[in-house]
């Protein structure tokens, strides 16, 4: 079968897909209609009805929410001198769900972003993780009042209080005063990696700066090694804070769970949805599809019947009718 021939069958198979649910007079709309509906659609209303629609398959949100923000790299338009759209998703990691996304407007950044997404969610009981980007006390203030917990990377945007914190365990490491920590080995691709945590109360350190952050109850390291099989060792060490209890066995499990939304959703857009080399651009219509990603995501990720990547999924409701309401219809 030709190019042109399979591409030809597989409009007509999506068409006959999707008339099950919509009313296509004049058939499939062509690229360039598609677009013009999509730069035009409101997104703030487009992305609320998709919250809506999450908050109908998850029960409750007792797990680790990991937000992080992902560039959209293509989205560009240089003639214009419109930026490439920056978008915050919110991931859940016990549901592999996006629970919400915001575009970061081009005149502020993620953290300018983060209060006004967070309101908008659902996080009583969850342990929120964020990268350093997000490691500001009125973001974690907003994740506490929602009756969230929460795990923050802390870098050099916290100039001085990552400089004392950094001290501080290199400190009592140095006279062997490290509280007791927790380990965990790992295997695999020839390596050997091996993460250590080490938690301490707030109570028990006085550097400054502490008492502005919102029911903060530990300063948390982890140490990463991978052990190659050339016997060359990489050691990477972070600091976090969090207003969870010093239990190193559970900081360290949220902080894995963070890589979730790079692993299972940003990366998964990229090489399933090549949504990098996305052109789309006009209106609302790059921050409209990128919720449309989402969503397809999030459904593909609901359908379990099928034991394949995410990618073969799509060809497989792009092919097959059946197997396309299956995929729609997986979290009802």
């Amino acid at each position: 079968m030709s190019d042109r021939t399979s591409k030809s069958y597989r409009i007509f198979v999506t068409y006959i897909g999707l008339r099950q649910f919509l009313e296509l007079k004049n058939g499939i709309p062509s690229h360039d209609t598609i677009g013009g509906v999509w730069g035009r659609v409101d997104p703030k209303e487009f992305e609320a009805g998709f919250r809506g629609w999450i908050e109908g398959l998850t029960d409750s949100v007792e797990q680790v929410v990991a937000i992080d923000g992902k560039t959209l790299r293509r989205s560009y338009d240089r003639g214009s001198g419109k930026a490439a759209l920056q978008m915050i998703d919110v991931w859940s990691c016990k549901h592999e769900l996006v629970l919400g996304q915001e575009a970061v407007p081009e005149e502020t950044n993620e953290t300018g972003a983060l209060p006004e997404l967070l309101r908008l969610l659902e996080l009583e009981g969850a342990i929120v993780t964020i990268d350093a980007a997000g490691c500001y006390s009125n973001v974690a203030e907003e994740i506490t009042e929602a009756g969230a917990d929460y795990v923050t990377a802390l870098k050099g945007n916290q100039k001085g209080l990552h400089r004392d914190a950094k001290a501080l365990f290199e400190k009592l490491e140095g006279i062997d005063r490290l509280p007791e920590g927790y380990k965990t080995v790992d295997g695999g691709h020839d390596r050997v990696e091996v993460r250590r945590c080490w938690a301490i109360g707030v109570e028990d350190t006085s550097i400054k700066g502490l008492e502005e952050w919102p029911e903060l109850r530990s300063l948390c390291k982890v140490r990463a090694e991978r052990h190659h099989p050339d016997g060359t060792t990489q050691t990477e060490e972070r600091l976090f804070l969090s207003s969870l209890e010093t239990d190193p066995e559970r900081l360290l499990k949220a902080v894995r769970h963070h890589w979730h939304v790079e692993n299972k959703l940003h990366w998964t857009l990229d090489v399933a949805f090549e949504e990098d080399d996305s052109r789309v651009r006009t209106g609302h219509a790059a921050q409209n599809m990128g919720v449309v990603r989402r969503l397809a995501l999030s459904l593909l990720k609901q359908e379990t019947s099928r034991s394949v990547g995410i990618k073969i999924k799509r060809k497989e409701a792009a092919w097959n009718p059946d197997y396309l309401l299956k995929v729609l219809t997986a979290g009802n």
